[in-house]
């Protein structure tokens, strides 16, 4: 029996045969016990034919008792007809023990009751009696010897004969149940084995697209899932890769140009030109230096010095150094600071998540546009907001804020790589909170900052009191 004509694999076939196993021995059980039962059954049902047929023999000698005065001379013809009709021998014993008269017809006097059934009990015949009452006195015994079991025997085999048809109905029906069964349960395996050696040669689009409620739909489920998130990875990484390309070739291509210049003597070195080099080697550097920055926080989580942290001081005390950089800009600055948020988590790595929200305000904002720092609580969560009236975020674009190396269509006209705000998801995802960003036309750009807050007992802020220069 092979895979391909049953439908199953290895696992299927044992599953398959186990299941028959099982329904076999679940069908030989039954069948036994059946055939037991239905045995014992007629042997109670023919023993209690016979005695209610002795009891009816018994019966019919009282009434001849009586009818005569006693056993001379009583016609017992009908207990001889009655005995007949059951198919047994009868014989009338009186109260002592005599044989009143026998299936021969002889009368009384035949000699004591072992005489003529011996042989009957030697041969195996079954004996029933029954008291012949009369006055409520007992004035003999019927004892009928009933020869053969043909009719047992008949009810025996017609009862066997439909047990075994049942059992082997049943058996058939066992069988076809547990093929299905085992085909149903291993064809999602054999869906998703596929789909992982597709997945492992290199086709990113197998999918094993097992649906359903069961343990194996979610299974299968799970399993798309999974080959989604590392086909996104690895689109990510694919793009990351073109973006590092990117970012570097243009200072690296302005370097070479201009040292292929000097090389060549056609230009001459001028404080100007080796500025405008030094000016692209720092841009080569600061992206360098960026990239480096966010493989460090992306491993934050391993790293992460925690204890009791004031988020609103962290917000005062990042404005604080940032403000010069703002004011520069021709940024208004403004905070909603005032009571104690406390969180617990990385105090170096919260002053430099908020440092790159306010430095990417001040980078994309215009020159008289408000930007804001506000702390507040949300239930048991810590919320720090940076808001600023600058020109907004596209709808297009505010998905991927969070990308690394992502700057958007006015990316010409502003400086950075595009790290600051992947940075800040990477060290808010360490401390196990969500940073979202909210720009909703004409209204400039809102990202909001929730970590899970902790209790202020024992909270000394003087000591939490941390800012870049105590660093």
């Amino acid at each position: 029996m092979s895979s391909t004509s049953t439908g199953l694999g290895p696992l299927g076939r044992r599953l398959l045969l186990a299941f028959v196993l099982v329904a076999v021995s679940s069908v030989v059980v039954l069948t036994v016990a059946a055939l037991i039962g239905v045995g014992r059954g007629v042997q109670v049902a023919q023993q209690a034919d016979r005695e209610q047929v002795a009891a009816s023999a018994a019966s019919a000698a009282a009434d001849a008792y009586s009818q005569a005065g006693g056993w001379s001379g009583a016609d017992l013809n009908p207990v001889l007809a009655i005995a007949q009709g059951a198919g047994a021998r009868a014989f009338v014993l009186d109260d002592g023990g005599t044989v009143v008269r026998n299936p021969g017809g002889g009368a009384g006097g035949g000699g004591p009751q072992g005489q003529g059934m011996g042989s009957a009990a030697a041969a195996g015949q079954t004996a029933v009696t029954a008291p012949v009452t009369v006055d409520g006195q007992q004035v003999g015994t019927v004892r009928l010897l009933f020869v053969g079991t043909a009719a047992g025997t008949r009810a025996r085999d017609v009862a066997w004969s439909w047990i075994g048809v049942a059992a082997l109905v049943a058996l058939l029906v066992a069988v076809l149940a547990s093929w299905l069964v085992s085909r149903r349960l291993v064809q999602p395996i054999h869906a998703m084995t596929s789909a992982a050696h597709a997945f492992a040669a290199g086709d990113r689009q197998a999918r094993a697209g097992v649906r359903g409620p069961t343990e194996l739909g979610e299974l299968g489920a799970a399993f798309d899932g999974m080959a989604d998130a590392v086909a996104h990875s690895e689109q990510e990484r694919r793009n990351l890769t073109a973006d590092v390309a990117h970012e570097l070739r243009t200072p690296l291509a302005a370097l070479q140009a201009g040292l292929e210049e000097l090389r060549d003597g056609l230009v001459e070195p001028t404080p100007e030109g080796l500025a405008g080099l030094h000016d692209q080697s720092l841009r080569l550097g600061r992206v360098v230096s960026d990239l480096a920055e966010l493989s460090a926080v992306e491993s934050a989580g391993l790293s992460l010095r925690r204890s009791a942290i004031d988020l609103t001081q962290v917000g005062r005390d990042e404005l604080a150094v940032r403000e010069p950089q703002l004011r520069a800009a021709g940024l208004a600055v403004g905070q909603r600071l005032d009571d104690a948020v406390i969180v617990h988590g990385d105090a170096d790595r919260l002053h430099q998540a908020v440092g790159n929200l306010l430095a990417n305000a001040a980078r994309y904002c215009r020159p008289g546009d408000d930007v804001s720092v506000s702390t507040s609580v949300e239930g048991d969560q810590a919320v720090l907001r940076v808001s600023d009236t600058g020109p907004g975020i596209p709808a297009d674009e505010l998905p991927h804020v969070f990308d690394r190396l992502w700057r958007g269509r006015g990316s010409d006209q502003v400086a950075g790589s595009g790290i600051g705000l992947a940075v800040a998801r990477e060290i808010v995802a360490a401390h196990g909170g969500t940073i979202v960003a909210d720009s909703p036309p004409g209204e400039g750009t809102t990202i909001t900052i929730r970590l899970r807050r902790t209790a202020t007992e024992g909270f000394d802020a003087r000591t939490r009191r941390t800012s870049p220069q105590d660093r």
